[in-house]
Order: structure tokens, then sequence, then C-alpha cells
């Protein structure tokens, strides 16, 4: 099912028209968003006038781009242009508004795609839940009593549902691919530093990056292809595959395990080493840089912050530097160590969250055994990559009975074009796919199966 790619081919032949598929969408999220608690804002001028654009550049006789009238969302701290950036905060929302959009919407507004809407997150990208104080808590399509992941949760909730094919998130420690992981669709966290950040409010520099989500390979590939500014290569027809195995191997469901043996039985199992300590490492960089970046606001008016964030900032913000020196020397000799053991490999198999989705009532998940707060611990497999810098694109297994649940392929840097190529076998295989919440047209399900 490729939405973006047939929507945009409609659009440019002019089959459909660009005004009258963002009304669709403005109405779709009026009437069904409210129950994900997706949306933090819509934009209608801004999306009618875009859309008009569209039609007049197509009725003049030019093409307005691949992703020609197209209709997508952003998490809540991509800069629009008129509006406060408010990264999900109270303590931001009426600051002064953004002058220029962010790099990421100029260059999709540039391919013909039309923003229809802001989303929701957790605070200041601080969370693997979208739990958030202002705004609430973003359920999952699949069953509004659960937790729809984070920290871009509304990001990944519109396009599982299907009220739009596609939006951006942005992916620290794992923000794109856990709610990918747990709403049922796709979600690419790129090589770090590949695709723009200008114009993103920042969580944590070392990590950092934007990603889109879509609900096959084909159309989240496309909206790739436009932010990074160039075509996927080629890849080789036979791709070289293994298995992470020791801690990620651990903490997973079995039907995550028993897809990675199917997928590649005869491939060998790869354990990186000290990855426990990787992990403590990225969460204290994490930490320090957050504490670091919001050390100001906190002295000045620590109230405004939600609690929960506050708390875990003002923690980063007393890390000693030589700690956080430390931690960073140690990832530059882990990456260089890492790259030696995996370097003969194009794909990498992993889990994307060690569980399905957990309730909103009791946020907390099993880890070693023991409950863990899932806003804390649901990125326990997408961490340790962040840390490594390496391309990662969260694919849902197709299980339709059940609640979603992903895996992760994870690439070469720069490669993610062989993520593409691995994603795309596996969905004509029919072994991974999206798959409509079900319940009413636009996707509400309460109770679905674990």
């Amino acid at each position: 099912m490729t939405v973006l790619v047939e929507t945009a081919a409609h659009v440019r032949s002019g089959q459909a028209r660009a005004v009258d598929l963002v009304e669709r969408a403005l109405t779709d999220l009026a009437q069904h968003g409210a129950a994900l608690n997706a949306v933090t804002r819509l934009l209608p001028e801004r999306a009618r006038r875009e859309a008009a654009a569209v039609d007049a550049a197509i009725a003049s006789g030019r093409d307005p781009g691949p992703l020609a009238g197209v209709v997508y969302g952003v998490k809540d701290l991509f800069d629009v242009a008129g509006l406060p950036t408010a990264a999900g905060s109270a303590l931001y929302a009426d600051a002064p508004a953004a002058t220029g959009d962010a790099e990421a919407i100029v260059r999709l507004r540039d391919a013909g795609a039309i923003l229809v809407a802001t989303l929701n997150m957790d605070e200041f990208a601080y969370g693997f839940a979208t739990i958030n104080a202002r705004h609430g808590t973003t359920c999952n399509p699949h069953d509004l009593t659960r937790l729809a992941g984070g920290s871009s949760g509304g990001s990944a909730a519109v396009v599982a549902a299907g009220l739009l094919a596609f939006s951006l998130g942005s992916d620290t420690n794992g923000s794109v691919r856990v709610p990918a992981s747990l709403t049922g669709t796709y979600g690419l966290k790129p090589t770090h530093g590949d695709l723009p950040l200008g114009g993103v409010f920042p969580f944590a520099e070392s990590f950092d990056d934007a990603g889109p989500f879509a609900n096959s390979v084909a159309d989240i590939q496309a909206v790739w292809q436009v932010l990074a500014g160039r075509a996927a290569e080629p890849s080789p027809s036979a791709l070289r595959v293994a298995r992470l195995g020791g801690r990620f191997r651990e903490n997973a469901d079995p039907d995550q395990l028993a897809a990675i043996d199917a997928i590649a039985p005869d491939a060998p199992l790869i354990v990186l080493p000290e990855i426990a300590r990787a992990r403590s490492a990225a969460f204290l960089i994490t930490a320090y840089e957050g504490g670091a970046l919001h050390r100001e606001a906190l002295s000045r008016d620590p109230m405004a912050f939600d609690p929960a964030t506050r708390d875990r900032l003002l923690a980063g913000a007393l890390l000693p530097d030589e700690l956080y020196r430390e931690a960073q020397a140690f990832r530059h000799a882990y990456k260089s160590r890492i790259a030696a053991l995996i370097g003969d490999f194009d794909v990498l198999l992993a889990p994307a969250t060690p569980c399905t989705a957990p309730v909103i009532a009791d946020p907390r998940i099993v880890i070693d055994g023991a409950l863990s707060p899932a806003r804390a611990d649901l990125g326990i497999h997408t961490q340790p990559i962040s840390f490594l810098g390496l391309p990662s694109l969260a694919v849902p297994l197709r299980r339709p009975d059940s609640l979603p649940l992903g895996l992760q392929l994870v690439g070469r840097p720069y490669r993610e074009a062989d993520l593409f190529a691995f994603a795309a076998r596996l969905e004509a295989q029919g072994i991974i796919g999206w798959t409509a919440p079900r319940g009413n047209a636009r996707g509400t399900k309460q109770g679905a199966a674990a």
C-alpha cells in the first residue's frame, strides 16, 4: 500500500486535487484525531494556501514535485513560520513565533508536500511514551487504552491510523523507532547528522536526528529522498545479513526473535561487547546535554516544566563535566570497535522494542524480570544503535490479530538504500507491512490481543 506515492502521482496527473486532499485530511484529523490525542495544532489556512499553489502549478503545466499534494504533519518541535516552537512544553507555548520553517519543512514544501498539523510529543522529547502534561497522553490507534510510544508518539499515531500519509518525528535514542514499533508503522532514524536539523528544537545534539514515518517502504523512501536531497543508490542483489545477539536477544518478544531467525536462519549472531556500558554512556550524554540546554530556564522557572521532565533535566544539569567527557571518549573508541566488528555486514536484525504497547493506566514494562518505567526503558534496543550513529529502519511485523510489534533493520553509515531494499523484500514476502487498526474506518480499536 503506497498511499503517498500513489497520491502524488494522481495529483500530478490531474486525477486528484490538492485542495480536496487537504479538506479531507482536516476533516479526518478533527473527527478521528481527537480520540488519539495526537494533534497539538491544525494549520488549515497554511495548508489551503499550499494546496492552492500545488494545483496552480499543475494547471500551468509545471511539476510541483515528487510529493505533490501529499498532506503531512510534524512533531511539535519543528519550526513552523508564524508559530511558537513549543517542543511540547507550556514553557514555550507563548514564545516568539518562528520567523521561518525548519529546513526539513522547506524541502518538503519544495517537493509539493502540504503541512497540515503539528503533533504531540513528550516534553522536550525526553521520554518514550508521549505522556505530555500540557497536551495529554497520545493513545495507540490499535488500542486506545495503550501508549503510542514516544517521544514522537503523535507523529506515529496519525500515520498508523491512516489519517496522514506520512509525518516527521525526531529520534535521539529511539523516539521514532519505538512509536513505530508500538503502532505498527515504518519509522526511520537516519545516519546521524545526515538529514537536516535546522529549525528543530534540540534535545541532545550528540544523538538528535529527524526521521519520517510512513506505511510502506516505498513511501518512507520517497520522503527520505526529498529530505536527503539524493536518490537511494543501488544495493547489492545479495545483502550480507547478521543477527544481533546478547542483550538484543533478551527482553524481546518471542515473535520478534522467531521472525528474525526465520528471516535469516543461517546469519551469524553478533554480540556487541559492553552493550550495557554503551547504553549507560548514552543515558549520561543525553542527560548532560539536555540539562545544559535547559539549565537557564530551570533556574528561572522550574515549575513551568513537566515534573517528570524537570527532575531528569535537573539531574543532568548536575552531572560533572569530566564524567561527560569520559562518556564521549568511550563512545568514540566504542564506535571504532563496533565498526570493525560489523563491517562485513549490510543489514543487522534486532528487535525495535522489548514488548508491545503498555497500558496507559500502568505505563510499566518488564525488563530483566522486574517492572520498569516505560518512559525510560522502551528504548533498551534502540539506544545502543543511536550511540553508534548508524541508520536504523523500524519495520512492522505483519500480525493483524495482535498488537503491533516491530524489528530494527540496522545498516552501515549512509547506506539507508540497503535498508529500503531489504525491507522491500520482506514486505513482498508478507513478513512485514502496515495493518490498518480494526474498528472504525480511521482506526481506533479497544482491547487488541497482546
